[in-house]
């Protein structure tokens, strides 16, 4: 049997490009298995399982912004997951292994390589993570979404790849994603979403913005992904505002959701931006503004540059800013469709297939 593993999670930026990944080797026929590697408390432990992969856990925790005495428990715990990962490594016997990205792709990645396994890892951002940026020093290939990311890598093992994106995004059938969601098929809908967990700050400001948009009431509705700590207070503010919505912790059906949305209110790592090109979706982007580099500024101003989003910082936001910007899209017909004319002339929907060919020639060599 051949079988890859791809490593990493701990966000949905990461695990979604590697659902990618696994969904285009199997396509393709480059592989009879694919199973993932993550954490029990990274996302990757539901997301994975609900698309109906495999999934084999490390432990592990990360390093980034912790405290000395934390920084030397995940220390041990990094020990530890090596030895777990070697007696993985040599159980499962891959003829590949991938990182996505995140701590739990270290230990994984470093096991098959020094065990004599092909290894890559994909880099989603503009401004690398330190698990790639760490294992760009050991992987035969790096495949890297942006130009900006190249200098920290490697010479000579890096191509260009885009970020992949899961078919089912790009494909959504209309009707089931009517059935998903139970809302009028006349009334334009605004997607709302701040991450897998969340973002405190859109939640606030779109709360606050709903009074602001009484008179739209009969107009617009609203599919909300709340993370589960704001879940209870964003739901009552679209009942108190008596505004069409349905308002989730965690929206399952991404694909569902994005092909029911006229207009997107996100955050901007990378793995949300190749979605929202590929499928050509006006956007406002709320860079989270303690990503590492400040990588998601660079993204969303990348792409108001081009005209194919609009951009609110985050000590920007308010109320007041989000309604007028709803109400400013909501009203030009013209603006989203150039905002999704200069989207789709950025998405590289080929990424997946890129990303398969580099396999399958590590594989060869191997």
């Amino acid at each position: 049997m051949t079988r890859i593993l791809i490593a990493g999670g701990g966000t949905g930026g990461h695990v979604f490009p590697g659902l990618a990944i696994a969904e285009a080797l199997l396509q393709h026929g480059v592989a009879d298995e694919v199973a993932f590697v993550g954490t029990e408390h990274g996302i990757e432990a539901r997301i994975i399982p609900q698309a109906g992969y495999k999934i084999h856990f490390l432990k592990g925790r990360g390093f980034v912004g912790k405290s000395a005495f934390q920084k030397l428990k995940a220390g041990a715990l990094f020990a530890y997951s090596l030895i777990q990962a070697r007696a993985l490594v040599k159980r499962l016997r891959p003829r590949l292994v991938i990182g996505v990205g995140g701590y739990a792709s270290v230990s994984l990645v470093a096991a098959a390589h020094f065990n004599g396994i092909p290894t890559m890892v994909h880099e989603q951002n503009a401004v690398p993570g330190l698990a790639n940026r760490i294992l760009g020093k050991l992987v035969d290939v790096v495949a890297a979404t942006y130009q900006e990311s190249l200098a920290a890598f490697p010479q000579g093992k890096i191509v260009l790849s885009g970020n992949p994106v899961r078919k089912a995004m790009l494909h959504c059938d209309e009707r089931s994603a009517r059935s998903a969601f139970q809302l009028s098929p006349d009334r334009f809908t605004i997607f709302v979403f701040g991450g897998s967990a969340g973002a405190h700050r859109i939640n606030l400001a779109v709360a606050e913005a709903l009074p602001l948009l009484a008179d739209l009431r009969d107009s617009i509705q609203f599919i909300h992904q709340t993370g589960e700590a704001d879940h209870r207070v964003v739901d009552s503010a679209y009942r108190s505002a008596a505004m069409p919505a349905v308002v989730v912790p965690f929206v399952y059906r991404m694909a569902e959701a994005y092909a029911l949305a006229d207009l997107v209110l996100c955050r901007a790592g990378a793995t949300t931006l190749a979605e929202i090109t590929a499928i050509g979706k006006p956007v406002i982007l709320v860079p989270y503004p303690h990503a590492a580099g400040n990588h998601q500024v660079l993204n969303a101003r990348k792409l108001e540059d081009m005209g194919a989003a609009r951009v609110i910082l985050d000590h920007e936001l308010s109320g007041e800013r989000v309604a007028e910007s709803f109400r400013t899209l909501y009203l030009d017909e013209t603006l989203r469709s150039n905002m999704r004319k200069a989207a789709t002339a950025f998405a590289r929907v080929d990424a997946a297939d890129r990303i398969v060919q580099l396999a399958q020639s590590l594989m060869r060599k191997g």
